[in-house]
């Protein structure tokens, strides 16, 4: 794609494919509002694509909106074993990590101008023999890049005010959160996401808010020191080095969330709520945006050279192939990485 007018092109993998992933997609390819603006080549075994459909059309008793994968154009990547539907073990993790590397491979030399990947599962994977936190850590290594943050999306079906929340630091154990915070990490995080809001939303002078990690942001070192010690000192120099920027805290983690919340139920009363939020941690962030945006938030990875969205669940083994599963943020993760390839475009013919 080289022009903003013309229709991005979208590898779609299939994530897990024991899991929620195949269906998902078959449901959310059959909205024409999904499909319209963009070319979507979906990676993965096209024969437990078909079976799936089959499985979902004579096998449950919902009246099911799917669409016909031989409508789909897919990118063949035969699995190495049979596929147990609702089981996650070695052969579905191998399976999705070939489609992830496949989707990865092609992206990078421009056959896509951006990757939807549906859910894998980190305990498959870890039987397969791929040691990666997840998607994110295999797309960062494949792409060459070391700067990269996991920024989560949704838009409100009420107002239509976009919440934006990007985690400093994501899948490591709660102890270890404070080591891992440093001035260093905070500043990496802030220049991405500074660089995301004007690159990918055509943000240029953005609001972010910025969590506290302690209750009450440490009450002045009285419930914990690493606010008084170097979190306001470092927020006082960003202020200074982004003049351009409205930095906001360190704001107490349970008030951070207030502002967003109104602004996503509709309650007039709230004022400026921020282009985008900085959580410390991976449940700081998450438990919000999941009360609010559970079945629409788009996990999207920043610092790419290209456009990465995932829907915000995980691969729902207890539930795959009954018919069940919800493709809403599945359908968000795709409109949501059209949207962001032609704001790319945008900013790059403006720049």
């Amino acid at each position: 794609m080289t022009h903003t007018n013309q229709r991005p092109r979208l590898a779609v993998t299939l994530g897990d494919p024991a899991g929620i992933g195949p269906e998902v997609i078959l449901k959310a390819l059959a909205d024409s509002e999904v499909s319209q603006n963009c070319d979507v080549i979906v990676v993965g075994c096209r024969n437990l694509l078909t079976n799936e459909y089959k499985n979902l059309i004579n096998n449950t008793n919902n009246s099911l909106d799917l669409v016909n994968p031989d409508e789909l154009t897919v990118i063949d990547v035969p699995n190495s074993g049979e596929i147990m539907t609702g089981v996650g073990n070695a052969v579905s993790g191998a399976a999705s990590f070939a489609y992830m590397e496949c989707a990865i491979g092609q992206t990078l030399v421009g056959d896509f101008d951006g990757i939807v990947t549906a859910p894998i599962a980190k305990s498959a994977w870890k039987a397969a023999g791929y040691y990666y936190p997840g998607q994110t850590e295999l797309l960062a290594e494949k792409a060459g890049v070391e700067r990269f943050g996991m920024l989560f999306v949704a838009r409100s079906p009420f107002t239509g005010w976009t919440l934006r929340a990007l985690l400093a630091t994501t899948h490591i154990p709660l102890c270890q959160v404070s080591q891992a915070l440093t001035p260093q990490l905070l500043t990496k995080k802030l220049d991405l996401l500074e660089e995301c809001l004007q690159r990918d939303f055509g943000i240029k002078n953005g609001r972010i808010a910025i969590a506290g990690l302690n209750p009450h942001s440490g009450e002045m070192g009285q419930l914990g020191r690493e606010e008084i010690d170097w979190l306001i000192p470092w927020l006082q120099e960003e202020r200074q080095k982004r003049p351009h920027l409205q930095l906001e805290g360190p704001t107490p983690p349970d008030t951070m969330w207030v502002k967003p919340g109104q602004a996503w139920y509709g309650n007039s009363s709230v004022k400026n709520p921020a282009d985008a939020y900085l959580a410390l941690y991976h449940d700081q962030g998450l438990i919000p945006v999941k009360l609010m945006a559970f079945d629409r938030a788009v996990n999207t990875t920043i610092g790419l050279p290209f456009v990465r969205t995932s829907p915000d669940h995980g691969t729902a083994f207890d539930i795959a192939g009954k018919g069940i599963a919800d493709a809403t943020s599945m359908k968000a993760a795709i409109k949501l990485a059209v949207e962001l390839v032609k704001q790319r475009y945008r900013s790059r013919d403006d720049a």
